[in-house]
């Protein structure tokens, strides 16, 4: 049965705190659990007031300690900000605490703009290139093994001796899948970006996949933007201010996300109308049935194992329903 997982950006709606969206979020994963969801990653965002998500490491943490067995982690850490002793020590560190349970969920994206890349970077060159090399070099240390650079030699990534988290490369265009393949990691595609899921892509991970230590056959997950609720018209209005923050987004414009009744007070021109359509391709919205049909067509059609839901409503509430819709129908 395909597994139903929760990703969490912690966004920041109108009219809301960053505190409120991060209590939020320990909610939403304490709910997630009750309902039986699979694992709850945080995303990393910098750089703007939408999403308060900027250190997933550290939420994680906490969740943990405020939730008994759903696996938690990162969707993902962005690397080519970190070292690979820190990644691997932070890591190691989570999964000392809550064994079994954590989730090393990294991604070549830089999770920003260009001036939050530069102040990253303290305004030196973003370290943007190698990052395949870089992640292999956190994994052995995540595993106790020394890399073959000098600097490694005397410098254990501490704490030692502790469970494995789980590893996985996050992708969204297909790039790397024959490295998250090669490497014996899980690959999750980030639908929701770009909408460019393919069956290609998803094979060539199972064509290169090599077991690990860390995965010992391929795992898939695929995650979707998604707003449901009991009729489709109640779902349409409320997805509304996300289809507005994609418009924005593509206008280079990063906006909280407005409440149902001021977007649809928010004027749209004709060519606005026909982007919002054209974007529902990353964007699920209908009745429960009608979104749980849908992630079980592509799941059977592409052959993933996990569908990771990510919604963004105004009102918590609305955003806990969705999760409760849908695990009404698949789980």
């Amino acid at each position: 049965m395909m597994r139903l997982s929760v990703l969490d950006q912690a966004p920041v709606t109108s009219g809301h705190t960053g505190e409120h969206a991060l209590n939020s979020a320990v909610e939403l994963a304490q709910v997630a659990e009750e309902l039986g969801y699979y694992r709850m990653w945080m995303a990393e965002h910098h750089g703007g007031m939408s999403f308060a998500s900027s250190a997933p490491e550290v939420i994680t943490a906490y969740l943990a300690a405020k939730t008994n067995k759903i696996r938690l982690g990162s969707g993902g850490i962005m690397m080519m900000h970190y070292s690979p002793l820190k990644m691997a020590e932070v890591f190691k560190t989570l999964s000392a605490l809550a064994p079994g349970r954590i989730d090393f969920g990294v991604g070549r994206a830089p999770g920003g703009d260009a001036n939050a890349i530069y102040a990253m970077s303290q305004g030196q060159k973003p370290m943007m290139d190698g990052l395949y090399e870089k992640l292999d070099t956190t994994l052995q240390l995540i595993k106790d093994e020394a890399p073959e650079e000098r600097w490694y030699k005397n410098t254990p990534a501490a704490p030692t001796g502790v469970t494995l988290p789980e590893a996985w490369l996050l992708g969204s265009s297909g790039n790397s899948a024959v490295q998250a393949g090669r490497m014996g990691l899980g690959y999750s595609f980030a639908q929701f970006f770009n909408g460019e899921l393919s069956a290609d892509t998803l094979d060539t991970y199972r064509h290169h996949f090599t077991p690990s230590d860390f995965m010992e056959k391929p795992d898939i997950s695929v995650t979707y933007l998604v707003t449901t609720a009991e009729t489709e018209e109640e779902a349409e209005y409320l997805a509304r201010p996300s289809d507005l923050s994609r418009l924005f987004l593509m206008r280079g414009q990063l906006r909280q996300l407005l409440s149902p009744e001021a977007a649809h007070d928010y004027p749209l021109t004709e060519v606005d109308k026909i982007h919002i359509a054209n974007n529902r391709a990353i964007h699920l919205v209908g009745t429960p049935k009608q979104i749980a049909e849908q992630l079980r067509d592509e799941s059977e059609r592409y052959g993933f194992d996990e569908a990771m839901i990510c919604s963004i409503q105004h009102k918590q509430e609305d955003r806990l329903n969705v999760y409760r819709l849908l695990a009404n129908e698949l789980l």
